[in-house]
């Protein structure tokens, strides 16, 4: 090619690559690049008590599946500025070399301050709306699944306490307590609003709405509920009701939880033992009741022997733990009818120091849900808190962890999704696969 031609063709070039490669590096967060192309991915539904692909737009030609997944609840947060997308991006693509197939994580962050994507009630930042588009999209390009959770009952990233604080500033005549989040109608409006927002968003990067988008897994009502007196009970299970309808009566496609803990209540008195101590019975919540709502799909069980028996032993929180994921499962099984998926669980790598102990609760659990897969029983998955990568370090609490940095965490990690897989092999399965699958 003659000098001139090659400048006239190259040096133009050139000035366009240095162009958008400033644009990245200085406006990503801002600007929203459309995807040209996504995995194919099936919605996922209920059959009894097992998760199943859903195949086509009837509902039919369903195949089993068995969840191996984890917790990593910072994935919108640090997806707000491109400069820390790309840990975003290595936890979704690590989870699918683990053969993890589905994570939650929080679809809400309420009051002010830089990352709240609800500032207002009704008021959204459209820049972290964006954030959650990402980590939509990127969880699809991994073909993996989300869990969605929409509000905490913790104070962390606003929760209900900011919802009635709203109401309060608005001069609405709310209780002292934070109950009121699930009895007062001004509040449960807020909410709705919110439900309403979320569900009908249109992805910014890929177009497609949130209640058509397959790589959603289930929006989950509320992280871990609990009232300050159990004469709340009512009142929580009459909300659990009216939301889960509402958020059906919106998208008829993914399937929803609840996300309780799994405490029995007063009222189920013969199963109460099953939990970890007197206190557990009196929070509102109880397994059989909130989860037997129609419009709830699949139970949610948590899992922290570490917290809920700090006094205990190695194999006092051991035999519990057990007893627990199985009495969970039975009850998915015999009174139910629906999967039982345990939506968070962890061992504290601060109470236990050498990796066998960590371990040790770790693989009792996953044994349950392998053992109850093999049965075909409702024992549908588990999700372990949580995942990190490096630097991300101010998410971490006592139980979290960064995989690959602990050999037989990962091992243990990666095992259970392998012999979950070979048993969906055994069923001739037609999902499709993790991006990067370990078995």
């Amino acid at each position: 090619m003659e000098p001139e031609w090659r400048d006239r063709i190259l040096f133009p070039f050139l000035g366009v690559i240095s162009f958008t490669t400033l644009l990245y590096f200085n406006f990503s967060d801002q600007l929203s690049f459309p995807v040209l192309w996504q995995p194919n991915m099936a919605f996922v539904g209920t059959n009894s008590t097992h998760f199943v692909i859903v195949e086509d737009d009837h509902g039919g030609n369903h195949s089993e599946i068995y969840v191996n997944g984890w917790n990593s609840y910072w994935l919108m947060e640090k997806s707000i500025w491109g400069s820390s997308r790309s840990k975003v991006s290595k936890m979704l693509k690590m989870g699918a070399q683990m053969g993890l197939t589905v994570c939650r994580t929080w679809a809400f962050s309420d009051g002010d301050g830089p990352s709240a994507l609800q500032t207002s009630p009704g008021v959204f930042k459209e820049r972290v709306f964006r954030a959650l588009d990402y980590v939509i999209v990127e969880a699809r390009k991994n073909k993996i699944r989300l869990i969605l959770s929409l509000v905490n009952n913790l104070d962390a990233f606003g929760g209900k306490t900011q919802y009635v604080r709203w109401a309060e500033e608005a001069g609405v005549n709310v209780s002292l307590t934070n109950d009121s989040f699930f009895s007062h109608p001004t509040v449960k409006d807020y909410y709705k609003a919110y439900i309403r927002a979320i569900l009908t968003r249109k992805n910014s990067l890929s177009g497609v709405k949130y209640s058509e988008e397959p790589a959603i897994f289930a929006w989950e009502l509320i992280n871990e509920p609990r009232c300050l007196s159990n004469s709340s009970a009512p009142v929580l299970q009459a909300w659990i009701t009216e939301m889960a309808a509402y958020v059906k009566s919106l998208d008829e496609k993914h399937l929803v939880t609840v996300g309780i803990e799994g405490f029995y209540g007063l009222k189920t008195t013969e199963r109460s033992k099953v939990n970890p101590g007197e206190w557990a019975a009196s929070l509102g919540s109880d397994f059989i009741q909130n989860s037997a709502i129609d419009n709830i799909d699949f139970a949610s069980v948590h899992a922290y022997p570490d917290s809920w028996m700090q006094h205990g032993d190695s194999e006092a929180k051991t035999n519990f733990l057990s007893h627990w994921v199985d009495s969970h499962i039975s009850d998915g099984e015999h009174v139910l009818k629906k999967p039982v998926l345990i939506t968070e669980f962890g061992s504290s790598l601060r109470m236990n120091k050498k990796p066998e102990d960590i371990s040790l609760l770790l693989k009792t659990v996953y044994d349950r849900i392998y053992e109850s897969a093999k049965k075909r029983q409702a024992g549908a998955g588990a999700l372990i808190w949580q995942l990190l990568v490096e630097g991300v370090d101010e998410y971490a609490d006592q139980f979290s962890l960064v995989a690959w940095h602990h050999p037989s965490i990962y091992k243990l990690i990666t095992r259970q999704s392998c012999r979950l897989r070979r048993i969906l092999f055994s069923g001739k399965t037609n999902e499709v696969l993790p991006t990067e699958d370990p078995c």
